[in-house]
């Protein structure tokens, strides 16, 4: 009987590589897209909506700080449940749950309904965004892994891209606007209730179509189903072809058998015991060999998540403000004296900025693709840390509408290298049973950092917002120098 040991080329040898991991790419790419889109919406609907819910800028930087909030919960939750009942069955809720409180949220007359739904579908994005990359990262080849993975990772630009495209194309639209018993139905409503599709029919995909992750279902001792996955990955990937499927069934080392054999004893106990086994894998991650890198990732993750997400989520209001020439941080004063009717009409050149800033991912997205299997993911991470430090320092000296374009653009393409790093990184330094814990906990970390940034945003932007730009620039410095003390991980096994 042929066999192959669990730690082997995360599935290359029984299935080869083709059209199944195409097509795999696809499908996790939506899924990707899709989390970008709910996440990123929030700040192309501010200008707008902060006058049908009369919001301050303090509850607009509460309103962007919240769906983090939400993902800080739900990223442990659903990584844990990942690493105990699988990778697709996790996939399949955690969309649902983004989804269809994503779409309610815009039939909420109220702003604490409002953000209510806003905080329920951010739990959803944080179980979608690590789990995501655990699974598509189990079906890779260690000699293709580093370059797919970074493929994934530009579907997120796609799903900024779609997001801005959305909100030029209808939030200035007058004619949508009805009222629906009572609620006066704006255009920002119905973008928020687009933005919600492709959750939903990603979540559909996975349900209908898209098997568990073979390594998973290894690493738990049911080698039936892996084996199963294994003939329909060859089926796909020699499709026309004379080859065979030769393996008849896989060896599961021992340990592992005896591991998942003590898991399974864990249902029947009490509650106590129970929680000790939720926060176990926090604790292994701390322990031995990976304790360094561990500490050095939380540092990373809340540097880049403070700096990208704190700046990113109010650049469309910053454009705003720009909107009549001069920097950002300059036309404060007039704008204070502004009432609600500002809002309208819209401006349809702060969803043009956007959407320019969004496609602005495009040169990063492709570097890091073609070289992410040559220099490897620490090297980038920390140029990347580096180059976004100085292009956000530059927006304190912002003189003109064009140049904080320009700058948003730099930033945009230069940080996307840093994300795309870290998605490989953080898939490559950790074991199969800790990998969607690790990168759960982790990302958690990087929603505690989102929603500080977006607070002392909306504090502070009225005010002084020099403060939280360079405060920004020297967190994304920090980043870049621990980086530095990451191991090497180029084309390693995943173990």
């Amino acid at each position: 009987m042929n066999s192959i040991p669990v730690l082997s080329g995360l599935c290359a040898p029984p299935s080869g590589f083709g059209l199944f991991h195409g097509l795999l790419l696809v499908v996790c790419g939506w899924a990707n897209a899709s989390d970008a889109v709910e996440i990123l919406c929030v700040s192309f609907l501010l200008p707008t909506a902060r006058c049908d819910l009369h919001l301050s800028t303090s509850d607009m930087g509460l309103l962007t700080a919240n769906i983090f909030l939400g993902m800080m919960i739900g990223g442990y939750m659903w990584g844990y449940l990942a690493d105990q009942r699988g990778r697709q069955k996790v996939l399949v809720m955690s969309l649902t749950v983004n989804g269809v409180f994503g779409a309610l949220a815009s039939f909420a007359p109220r702003f604490w309904l409002f953000l209510l739904l806003r905080f329920i579908s951010g739990v959803g994005v944080g179980g979608s965004i690590p789990v995501i990359f655990s699974y598509f990262s189990e079906f890779q080849p260690r000699l293709k892994r580093g370059a797919m993975i970074s493929a994934l990772a530009t579907f997120w630009m796609a799903g900024n891209i779609l997001a801005a495209g959305l909100a030029w194309l209808v939030i200035p639209r007058t004619w949508v606007r009805f009222s629906l018993g009572g609620l006066d139905f704006q255009s920002w409503r119905l973008f928020v209730v687009l933005c919600s599709v492709p959750s939903l029919t990603s979540a559909l995909i996975f349900s209908l179509a898209m098997p568990e992750s073979p390594r998973f279902l290894m690493e738990a001792g049911r080698e039936t189903e892996a084996l199963r996955v294994f003939c329909r990955m060859f089926a796909i990937n020699h499709r026309g072809s004379l080859k065979t499927f030769s393996i008849c069934g896989l060896h599961i080392p021992s340990e592992k058998k005896e591991r998942e054999t003590r898991r399974g004893g864990t249902h029947t106990q009490r509650f106590v015991k129970l929680l000790k086994q939720v926060l176990a894998p926090i604790r292994q991650l701390f322990v031995g060999e990976l304790a360094s890198r561990s500490v050095c990732l939380v540092v990373i993750f809340y540097c880049i998540s403070f700096g990208y997400y704190g700046l990113w989520m109010w650049f469309p209001e910053l454009f705003k403000r720009a909107e009549d020439g001069g920097s950002p941080c300059a036309n404060v004063s007039r704008l204070q004296s502004h009432d609600n009717q500002s809002c309208y009409p819209v401006k349809t050149a702060v969803y043009m900025e956007g959407f320019v800033t969004a496609a602005s991912n495009l040169p990063g997205n492709i570097f890091t693709v073609l070289l992410m299997d040559v220099i490897g993911g620490k090297a980038l991470l920390c140029c990347s840390l580096l180059l976004s430090s100085v292009s956000v320092f530059l927006i304190y000296e912002v003189k003109t509408k064009a140049q904080s374009l320009l700058i948003s653009c730099v930033f945009s393409g230069v940080s996307v290298v840093a994300w795309n790093s870290l998605d490989v990184l953080g898939t490559e330094l950790y074991p199969t049973q800790l990998r969607s814990s690790a990168l759960g906990f982790f990302t958690g970390i990087g929603r505690v950092a989102a929603i500080m940034g977006n607070i002392v945003f909306g504090q502070l932007v009225d005010t002084n917002c020099v403060i939280p730009v360079l405060l920004v620039s020297a967190l994304l410095l920090t980043g870049g120098i621990t980086a530095l003390r990451l191991p090497r991980t180029k084309q390693a096994e995943l173990t």
